[in-house]
Parts: structure tokens; C-alpha cells; sequence
């Protein structure tokens, strides 16, 4: 039997979490309130000593095991926050904690679980996957009578979640619209398990990647469904199925779903910076990403707006990414392809009709006798209305554009491949692959494809995430191309067909086809 609301709000006004966490601060984001005519407040989770809000739902969970649950140890899958908090926890209550990760996590998350834990946190490597590292995890719990400690779908984890919606309700009571990230769900389930009860005019509001949108999902079925994958930017909400608690209260207690994109969780990333000089991680910037973009897609002013800043433990070189993306993401960049006359003076006045527009990359390469192509980028100063200007301007002038601003082939890879086309005619077909990265993850990757078919095409892209991205060309006639589906299908890699990508069309293709 589930708890009921009532129960929640009495545990949550009850929980112990104040043994290890701190209340954090909620502080109102001027430059971001400025900018968008209502007043932002963030709630600071990463001051918690873990960085995360994941150490409030860890230590409540241990602190309401028995003292023979305690003596057998617990157990956690987590490649992540969970980890550390559990470690941090596990280290408070001395009891002895193992925490099993995938062999792909990075050093530097292993290093922080040990650290926090010390002698009472036992890491274990297993699996390239969450999915495995959990497979283990509950192995372990059923051969060593260790206490699972699941990242989300616990009712004392979404207790101690649930402690922030009681801090935010005495920080600012007159809170109109709080949005909340979600990967499994437990900290939207236990904010607003306890909010709604107190406040039920309070709007809140779920925001989810668009690559890992498992509530909107569950609620679209009716129940938790899987999704056949997700994409791990925002790797701290990475999660293909939402918990079936935390679905029975935000399916009771959410009001609304939206998806926020890449692009927008980088520029999420940097409206924090701006305004706090905190680096928040993808997941830990999710809400502000849903803030910017639901007030820019409804007519709303004047209101109290909240949103969680739930963890960050960045990795340092997804700084660069982040950096490359945030201008797409706040519209103040715009990414596009334009064909240009191959013959003198072509390219000068070109350059001449972008004006003073400050451009951030060019790249020009010779076409054809008769044609050129180039890949432009330019900085907005008034937002996307101030491209189309730009490309009503150049369609007038009789230069063809083809706006690549949300094509995502054209962002990960072919810009740092254009000009490259193939010196014969060829039956190349294009395909975009993820992978689990890790030391010696290409060439595993490689090996893994065979040497079956030939490659015409590849360029790999690293930027410090846990996935490996690779666009790829292979020369397929007609005839080899049911062998070649059944080979990917048998590879287990997240692949998307990009043959008819305009990018790749407009850049790298053989225009002799």
C-alpha cells in the first residue's frame, strides 16, 4: 500500500535530512529575471556537501533502516549524484556501502564516491551500462542481504526529496510557477507531494529532456513505459523509465510536461553562470532551461518563478561543448548554408550583404565550375527574427539558404567537415552513431562495425560526455543493403540514418548523383 499524501506531508516535515544537509539558499537571478519580465528565483541544491540534491533523499532512506538492516550494509546502482550520496551517507551512519557503477564512468565521479564515502563506500565496476551496473547491484543485495538503495522509486527517498518543497515554501511563500527537472521523478514526486497540499494554486511544472522524456511518456500511456533509448547530455536524468511511485504523484500533483533541448540546457548552463558564477550540470539546469522557454512561449509577467538547481558535477571538458551550443540554445546565434557563383568577387560580396553582423565561423570550399558552398555562422542581436531578415535579404539578392540552426548533423560533425566530397561515384549511405565512451571505446566501436563494408566517410566527436558521437559512410549498392540493416540492428549502438540530411547533402555529398 502506497502512502498517502497526508502520510508524505508528515514524514516530510519530520525527515532527518538536516543530520547531513544544509538548507540551501534561494536566490533570485537578477540578469535572467531582467531579461524575461518575471522574477527567478533557483533554488541551490549544490551546496549540499555532495553537490546535489541526491544527499536528502540518500540519508533519509538509511535513516529509516532497522539497526539489522544498517549491520548488513546497503547497496546502490549509480554512475552519478546517487552514488555520492549514498557514500556521504553511508559514511555519517558508518555503515559499509557498496556502490556499483558501469566501467564507463568517468575517474573522476569514482575518485568523488570513494572520497566522500572513505573507508565506508566500496565501489564496483561492472557493466558499460546503468542497466548492468544495476543488474549487479541487485545480485549483490540477494546474495549479501545488503538493502538496495534505489536512486528514486523509495518512499523515504521521495521523502527526503520532498524536504525541498518545505524549505521553498518558507523561503518564498508567495511562489507562483515552480518548475522541476525529472529523470525518474523522485524529487518533482516528493516537492510536489508536499506543496500541493499546502498550496494547491502553486503551478508546477515537470521539465524533461527532449532526449529522455520518460514522464510525458508514462503519462501519454497512462503507466511507466520504457523508452527504446536515451540520450545522456544530461546524464543525471538519463533515465528510460520514469519510477511507478513518483508516476502516481506527479501524474496526481504535476501540472504540466515540457521538453527542453540540448541547445537550450547549454544556454540553461550559462544564464546560471551569468548570475550566479555557479557551472551547473545539464540535469542541474534543466529547470531554468524549461523557465526561459515557457515564458518565452506564453505571455506571462510580473510572477514569482521557481526553479531547482538540482546538482553540479560537471565534467570540466564538457565545458567546451556547452560553450559551442549556449548561443544556439539562447537564439543569439544562428548556424546556415548558402550556395554562392563560383567566379571572382563572388565571395566579397557575399561577406558585403551580411553588413556589421559579427560572425563567428565561416568556412567557404570550392564546388563545382559553377558553384560554391559555404557554412556560416552569425551572432543575433535581436533573436531569430533578425535571421530571417538576413535570409529574406540573401533569397532577394538570389543566393540559396538553407537554415541549419536545429539540425544536429550539421552542429556535431559536418561543420568540421565541410568541403570534403568523394573523387568517384560512389553508393554511399550515412549514419550517425552513439556509443558508451571509454578508453579504447573507437576502436572497440570499430571493431565491433567489421570490415565487411567499406567506409567512404567518418569523423568522430569526443566532448567529454559519457556517449562517443560518430558520423559514418559506407559505399552499399542496393544488393548488400538488407545484410547491412541486419548487421547494425545486431550491433546494440543507438544509429540513425542521415543519408538525406540537407547537411550532408549540401556539404559532403557527390553531386553527381
Amino acid at each position: 500500500m502506497s502512502l498517502s499524501a497526508n502520510d508524505y506531508l508528515k514524514r516530510i516535515l519530520l525527515a532527518p535530512v538536516y543530520d547531513v544537509a544544509v538548507n540551501s539558499e534561494l536566490n533570485r537571478l537578477s540578469s535572467l529575471s531582467t531579461a524575461l519580465g518575471n522574477d527567478i528565483y533557483l533554488k541551490r541544491e549544490d551546496q549540499q556537501p555532495v553537490k546535489s540534491f541526491k544527499l536528502r533523499g540518500a540519508y533519509n532512506k538509511l535513516a529509516n533502516l532497522s539497526e539489522q538492516q544498517l549491520q548488513a550494509g546497503v547497496v546502490a546502482a549509480s554512475a552519478g549524484n546517487h552514488a555520492q550520496g549514498v557514500a556521504y551517507s553511508a559514511k555519517i551512519k558508518k555503515i559499509q556501502a557498496t556502490i556499483v557503477m558501469p566501467e564507463t564512468t568517468p575517474d573522476i565521479k569514482v575518485e568523488a564516491v570513494r572520497r566522500f564515502g572513505g573507508e565506508y563506500a566500496h565501489v564496483v565496476l561492472h557493466g558499460t551500462s546503468f542497466d548492468a551496473a544495476k543488474e549487479e547491484a541487485l545480485r549483490l543485495s540477494q546474495v549479501n542481504g545488503y538493502t538496495m538503495v534505489a536512486p528514486f522509486d523509495d518512499e523515504d527517498v521521495i521523502v527526503g526529496q520532498g524536504t525541498i518543497g518545505r524549505e521553498l515554501l518558507e523561503q518564498l511563500p508567495d511562489l507562483d510557477i515552480l518548475f522541476i527537472a525529472v529523470g525518474g521523478g523522485g524529487l518533482a514526486a516528493g516537492i510536489s507531494v508536499y506543496l500541493k497540499q499546502l498550496r494547491p494554486d502553486l503551478k508546477i511544472i515537470a521539465v524533461e529532456s527532449d532526449e529522455s522524456a520518460c514522464l510525458q511518456a508514462a503519462l501519454r500511456a497512462g503507466e511507466p513505459v520504457s523508452l527504446p533509448s536515451v540520450g545522456i547530455f544530461a546524464d543525471g536524468v538519463a533515465v528510460k523509465t520514469i519510477g511507478t511511485e513518483p508516476f502516481r504523484l506527479c501524474q496526481q500533483y504535476v501540472d504540466e510536461v515540457i521538453t527542453v533541448n540540448t541547445d537550450e540546457i547549454c544556454a540553461a548552463i550559462k544564464d546560471i553562470f551569468d548570475d550566479t558564477r555557479v557551472i551547473a550540470e545539464p540535469a542541474g539546469a534543466l529547470s531554468v532551461a524549461g523557465i526561459r522557454k515557457y515564458l518565452s512561449e506564453h505571455s506571462i509577467s510580473g510572477k514569482k518563478i521557481g526553479g531547482i538547481l538540482c546538482g553540479a558535477n560537471i565534467n570540466f571538458h564538457t565545458l567546451r561543448y556547452v560553450s559551442e551550443r549556449c548561443e544556439l540554445g539562447e537564439k543569439k546565434e544562428a548556424v546556415f548554408a548558402v550556395k554562392i557563383p563560383e567566379q571572382k568577387g563572388a565571395f566579397k560580396q557575399f561577406c558585403k550583404l551580411l553588413g556589421g553582423r559579427t560572425i563567428t565561423e565561416f568556412n567557404y570550399r570550392y564546388a563545382t565550375d559553377g558553384e560554391a558552398h559555404i557554412f556560416v555562422g552569425i551572432k543575433l542581436r535581436f533573436g531569430r527574427e533578425e535571421y530571417h531578415q538576413l535570409e529574406r535579404l540573401l533569397t532577394e539578392s538570389g543566393y540559396q539558404c538553407f537554415d541549419l540552426s536545429e539540425n544536429e548533423t550539421a552542429k556535431l560533425h559536418v561543420r568540421y567537415m565541410v568541403g570534403g566530397r568523394p573523387p568517384s561515384l560512389l553508393n554511399e549511405q550515412i549514419f550517425s552513431f552513439e556509443f558508451p565512451e571509454y578508453p579504447g571505446a573507437l576502436m572497440k566501436f570499430l571493431n565491433t562495425l567489421g570490415e565487411t563494408w567499406n567506409i567512404t566517410l567518418f569523423h568522430y566527436r569526443n566532448h567529454g560526455a559519457a556517449e562517443g558521437l560518430v558520423l559514418a559512410g559506407f559505399d552499399l549498392p542496393a544488393e548488400a543493403r538488407e545484410d547491412f540493416d541486419r548487421h547494425l540492428e545486431k550491433l546494440g549502438y543507438i544509429y540513425t540514418e542521415q543519408t538525406n540530411n540537407p547537411a550532408y547533402q549540401f556539404f559532403l555529398s557527390d553531386l553527381r548523383k
